[in-house]
């Protein structure tokens, strides 16, 4: 296999997978040597990093294809922003038991502070200062329901899993 037709096959992996891989897991999947796949990258890296493209490689945990940080306004606008597991149940705590107060969460799921900034700063959930001052209120936003495509409101969802639930109970 030529270096080029090997770099195009680690390019194609790296695109397909959409998340940072290890050298010897791309070798695995395309059945080469690591140190071909390692040399293969650095080329990669170099073609990305020599054009004016919006797409980089990143290396700081495993290589993953992704765009340069001064297109992600212009992503976000088209995509919506993937949410790690945490912090989706996070998020689901928030919708099924809103308002909430943030020191009754952070009971519920210890490490919820890094959760509430991050919803925060992506609009699904908003802040108040509860009537003492000491905490706040957290609930969902209309760009929670957006992102979600829910109709309706939390309460009408938490209603609609609970049957579920129900249902699967059964």
């Amino acid at each position: 296999m030529t270096n080029e037709n090997l770099k195009s096959k680690v390019e194609a992996v790296l695109f397909v997978t959409a998340k940072a891989m290890q050298p010897a897991e791309i070798a695995e999947i395309l059945n080469v040597e690591e140190s071909d796949v390692e040399s293969a990258l650095l080329d990669l890296m170099f073609d990305y990093s020599s054009r004016e493209g919006a797409l980089e490689i990143d290396d700081e945990d495993g290589y993953i294809i992704q765009v340069k940080a001064e297109h992600l306004d212009i992503v976000e606008k088209l995509c919506p922003v993937e949410l790690k597991p945490a912090v989706v149940k996070t998020l689901t705590v928030i919708a099924l038991k809103e308002p909430i107060r943030q020191t009754e969460l952070k009971e519920i799921r210890s490490n919820a502070y890094e959760h509430i900034q991050e919803l925060l700063e992506k609009g699904l959930i908003s802040r108040t200062k509860d009537k003492n001052g000491r905490s706040y209120n957290l609930k969902t936003t209309p760009k929670f329901a957006e992102y979600f495509k829910l109709k309706g409101d939390a309460k009408t969802l938490a209603k609609l899993l609970d049957t579920t639930k129900e249902l699967k109970d059964m």
